[in-house]
Order: C-alpha cells, then sequence, then structure tokens
C-alpha cells in the first residue's frame, strides 16, 4: 500500500505540482499568453480539486482507494495530454480542470486516508515515506518534461508523459490497492489479524461540525492553507523566476536541486515522524520558508538564488505532509476521512490562489521582488497560527 501510494505521488506531483510550472512557461512562450492568464488556469486546477477533497476522504473510507486511485489517474492523464495540445485559453482551462480532478484523487488526502486504515503505531512513518513519491516526481519531472520538449516538442511530450503514467499507475491501482489490513488477515501495522489482542477504548469519533468548532483544527486550516499557498505559488513560478537569471542548463538544475532537498528533508522526516512534536516542526519550516523568499527578493543574484531554492525544497515535502500527520494525531484514525477532507478542502483554496497571487503581482509590479517579500511575511503569520493550536483539540 505504502510503495502504491509513492508511485501514485511521483506521477501526481511530477505531472500535476511541479509539471504546473513547466506549462505555465511553455504557454506562455508559445502562445504568448500573459503570465496573470495562464496562472488563473492553474489557480483553477486548485480549486476543482479543493473542492473535491471533502467527499474524497468519505467516499475512500466507503469504497476503498481503489476506485479513487483509477478515476485519478484517468483524469490526470486525459488533462496532461490536452494540455500539450491546447490552442486557446478556454481549452487551457478545460485542460487543468480535468487535471484537477485527477490531482484531487491522488492527492495528499487520498493517500493518508488510503493508508489510515493500516496504521497505528507508524502512522507518521508510513505517510512520510508515501510522500517521498512527491520529491522524487519534483526531482525527476521537471528535467525530463523540459528535455522532452526541447527534443520532441510540448504535445508529443505530454501525450508519451500520460501514456506512461496511465500504463503503470491504472494496474496498480485496480490490482494492487486494498481497503483495510483485515481483507488480508492483518491488523494495522501489520499485526497477524489471527494472534490476541489486548482490548482497548474506542477512540472518539468525531464529526465535521464538531472538529470545525475546535482552535487545533483551524490552526491547522490558516497556518497550513498560508503555507500551501506561498509553497504552491513559488512551485508554479520557479522556472518563470530563475530562466532570466540562471538560463535553462541553470534553472533545470536548480529545480532539480529543489526537489532533491524535499527528498532528503522528507527522508528525515520520515525516520523521526513519530517522535517529533509535528506543530513545532511545521513552525520551524515555515520559518525557514520565510527567510528563503526573502533572500531571493532581496538579493536575486545566482549563488543567494539556488541557495534559497534549496531551502525552500527542504521545507517543500514537509508542509504538505505534516499538515495530515497532525490531524491523525490529534483526531484518531476513524475520524481522519471526514475531518482531514475538509480541513484539505481549504488548505486547498488557499492552495489555488498561490499561482494568481504570484501570477498578478508579477504583472501589476514588473517583478517577482514584492510578491515574494508579501510571501515572505505570510508564512511568518502562518508560525504563529500552527503553534497558536498545541493543546489538545476540544470544542471551543
Amino acid at each position: 500500500m505504502v510503495a502504491v501510494c509513492l508511485i501514485a505521488a511521483l506521477f501526481a506531483n511530477a505531472l500535476g505540482l511541479f509539471g504546473a510550472g513547466v506549462y505555465l512557461r511553455q504557454l506562455v512562450v508559445e502562445k504568448g499568453w500573459s503570465t496573470g492568464l495562464v496562472s488563473g488556469a492553474i489557480t483553477l486546477f486548485y480549486v476543482v480539486s479543493a473542492v473535491l477533497q471533502i467527499p474524497l476522504g468519505g467516499m475512500i473510507a466507503r469504497l476503498g482507494p481503489r476506485p479513487v486511485f483509477a478515476v485519478g489517474t484517468l483524469a490526470l492523464c486525459a488533462g496532461v495530454a490536452g494540455i500539450g495540445r491546447v490552442e486557446s485559453p478556454w481549452q487551457t482551462y478545460a485542460a487543468f480542470i480535468v487535471m484537477g480532478v485527477g490531482w484531487a484523487c491522488l492527492s495528499m488526502t487520498a493517500v493518508a486516508t488510503a493508508l489510515a486504515p493500516w496504521f497505528e503505531k507508524y502512522q507518521g512513518r508510513a505517510v512520510s515515506i508515501a510522500s517521498l513519491g512527491a520529491s522524487v516526481g519534483g526531482m525527476a519531472g521537471v528535467p525530463i518534461l523540459l528535455f522532452g520538449i526541447a527534443q520532441a516538442g510540448f504535445a508529443a511530450t505530454t501525450t508519451i508523459a500520460a501514456v506512461v503514467a496511465f500504463a503503470v499507475l491504472l494496474p496498480l491501482a485496480w490490482f494492487v490497492m486494498k481497503h483495510r489490513p483485515q481483507d488480508i488477515g492483518l491488523l494495522p501495522d501489520g499485526a497477524d489479524a489471527r494472534a490476541s489482542v489486548v482490548a482497548s477504548a474506542p477512540a472518539r469519533r468525531w464529526n465535521r461540525s464538531d472538529a470545525l468548532r475546535t482552535a487545533a483544527l483551524r490552526s491547522v486550516m490558516v497556518g497550513f492553507g498560508i503555507g500551501m499557498l506561498v509553497q504552491v505559488g513559488f512551485v508554479t513560478h520557479q522556472v518563470t523566476m530563475l530562466a532570466p537569471v540562471l538560463g535553462a542548463a541553470g534553472t533545470s538544475a536548480t529545480v532539480s536541486a529543489t526537489a532533491v532537498a524535499a527528498l532528503v528533508s522528507r527522508l528525515l522526516l520520515s525516520r523521526f515522524a513519530d517522535q517529533i512534536d509535528p506543530r513545532v516542526t511545521a513552525a520551524a519550516v515555515l520559518l525557514c520558508a520565510a527567510i528563503a523568499l526573502a533572500s531571493i527578493a532581496l538579493w536575486p543574484v545566482p549563488a543567494v538564488m539556488v541557495a534559497a531554492c534549496v531551502l525552500i525544497g527542504a521545507t517543500i515535502g514537509n508542509v504538505t505532509t505534516l499538515s495530515p500527520i497532525i490531524v491523525r494525531r490529534e483526531f484518531g484514525a476513524a475520524s481522519f476521512g471526514a475531518v482531514f477532507g475538509i480541513t484539505s478542502c481549504v488548505i486547498q483554496l488557499a492552495t489555488g490562489v498561490g499561482p494568481s497571487f504570484y501570477g498578478l503581482l508579477h504583472d501589476g509590479f514588473g517583478s517577482y521582488r514584492v510578491p515574494l517579500l508579501l510571501a515572505a511575511a505570510m508564512d511568518l503569520v502562518a508560525v504563529g497560527a500552527v503553534l497558536a493550536g498545541r493543546s489538545r483539540p476540544s470544542a471551543t
């Protein structure tokens, strides 16, 4: 289960999250459309995904992950294949809508909800390991897409990428994924279902309305919503931001270095996820992101930009991964699908603003300096929000 989720995250992030930055630049260059116009389509991609997060957790809890991951594969592949062949803005928006459906079904919400019944003691480690696929996808996806576009063109590259993703993901989703460990005679964390177990008091089952009244959940929504808005906006515009200073080769290498840093940080998190305070860790991660963003804005020279991108990379994976770990730890496995579904919806809606936030401010001010400084300030607000919810969840 963890391996399939890792592979799904790899393709979803390579062709979705990180791929969006490549599509943005390519459409701006090839079609002559404004950065703000294309950024709006990417924002719609995240909004569609956000709206689907609310029913997604419940669907996986009722039906299992197999049909959700299968539909996600079909939608992601159709959207990626279509984005390389668009001829007008409305087609671009349509392609990103379809991609948004795919991204929702293969998102961290889907991954964490699919794994929730399978782990109790090691839930943090399981989610962290599965999320490693996102880092590998970012590390490999952008260079491969850029190389393919240079060699074969935009349309051919996106078509090939869609075919490969379809051939790999659909069989894994349909034939390997299972609903719960009891389906194969196991208990959570791999324990044998035939072995005697000590009875324990049932955990509280939270509904959405009760969970939303807690400061703990609201702090996750606010803190990680801001953090993801800033992060995804940066990732979407990273190629466009770096290319004038670093050139094509330098940009490709820096984006890969960003993803490598994300991979290393996720490896560290997977090792210690079940021993750390995830809220304190998240606050430290968001603070590092703020420092890096401000550095790029104030000193936009190659050495600083590369170093800051690596530092941002070290924060990327953990901002994504820590929110489900916090919700799973504070609200339990039985309530995770419903509670994290609404949480992820709010976070994704905020995330969807990110590409347009950077794009429109860039068009308005003529550079990325202002959006980067504002993004750094917003990350500092997110630090306070995450730390404010450290008390145990209680309806207040």
